[in-house]
């Protein structure tokens, strides 16, 4: 099995910190997102793994190539975003070898047993239930199987939400569905759609199942990466204690950080070289080699090498910024 994880957006929505990093690099629940995902990916033995970047692509190349030497990589970089298929049709002179393929969204985060879609019989696309599933691909499900995909439908027939976790038997008919899209210039609000690719196998006979998710956590914005710390947290194991402070639970607080005389939680994770003296800290992201000092934040992104002095205050600070409260 090959496994794809396209993560090429530039992650407007969470500016300030994503003009000086990728998306896929920003920290939550004590390492950055692509890490969440990749941890999982490689616990299934892939021979191989693309990852398709774009904006500060080195950046995530650099990353991964560090903490996962031993695995097996490819990187495609895709210049235009054009939509999730067209960034699959360039991963076709590597990936596309008529093996099984998974594919996981580079900005979503899944918890769910994800050795058991490998298992599945028939292609299977993950999938949630979901109150408001116009935002989404919607798949409508008879007897089991899939029998239409609509990407972001305005008027729903089905609240069942396509998460990013695709498993395909066979890549060459995904690859296949892709050139045909392509050709025949099917577009989806002007992009080229993976779910536009599956109807086309549905249409041809192609099987697909859904596959129940337990969880599906979003980063696409600031309110949305707090609200996956908090959940990622609660689900983790362990808390770390650190002499001269109060640590409240859950809590994410990296060995190489610098803790003084602090009240650290609930829901925090700090990561590796920040340092925090004489400070309030819930309810936050700290990211490497940030300072906060003599302050009180919540709900607050902190971003890497940012400095805050002093108040109580909510913060979103970008990379290497510093703000003094009074």
């Amino acid at each position: 099995m090959k496994a794809i994880i396209p993560a090429a957006g530039i992650g407007t929505r969470l500016r300030p910190h994503t003009y000086t990093l990728p998306k896929a690099l920003l920290y939550v629940a004590g390492k950055p997102i692509i890490s969440h995902i990749l941890d999982d990916v490689v616990a299934l033995g892939p021979t191989s793994v693309v990852l398709i970047v774009g904006y500060k692509g080195d950046l995530i190349e650099e990353y991964v190539r560090k903490q996962y030497p031993d695995l097996e990589v490819d990187f495609v970089v895709q210049e235009q975003r054009r939509g999730i298929a067209h960034a699959i049709e360039m991963t076709r002179s590597v990936a596309n070898a008529g093996e099984p393929l998974l594919i996981v969204l580079g900005d979503t985060i899944i918890r769910t047993e994800l050795g058991k879609i490998v298992e599945c019989k028939a292609h299977a696309l993950g999938a949630k239930e979901v109150d408001d599933p116009r935002r989404f691909g919607v798949a409508e499900v008879e007897n089991g199987r899939i029998t239409k995909l609509v990407e972001k439908p305005a008027e729903p027939k089905s609240n069942l939400a396509l998460v990013g976790l695709y498993y395909f038997q066979d890549s060459g008919a995904l690859f296949d569905a892709i050139k045909y899209v392509i050709d025949n210039d099917i577009t989806t609000k002007g992009e080229y759609q993976i779910t536009d690719a599956m109807q086309h196998m549905i249409d041809q006979g192609e099987t697909f199942e859904p596959f129940g998710i337990d969880e599906w956590f979003d980063c696409g914005k600031p309110e949305a990466m707090l609200e996956t710390n908090r959940k990622l947290l609660e689900n983790g194991t362990g808390t770390p204690s650190v002499d001269g402070s109060i640590i409240i639970p859950p809590v994410s607080i990296s060995p190489t950080a610098e803790i003084v005389s602090c009240i650290i939680g609930p829901h925090v994770s700090i990561a590796g070289d920040v340092v925090v003296h004489n400070s309030i800290v819930r309810d936050s992201i700290l990211a490497d080699g940030a300072k906060v000092k003599d302050a009180a934040i919540e709900g607050s992104l902190i971003g890497p090498n940012a400095v805050v002095n002093g108040g109580f205050h909510k913060l979103d600070v970008g990379d290497s910024s510093e703000v003094t409260l009074k």
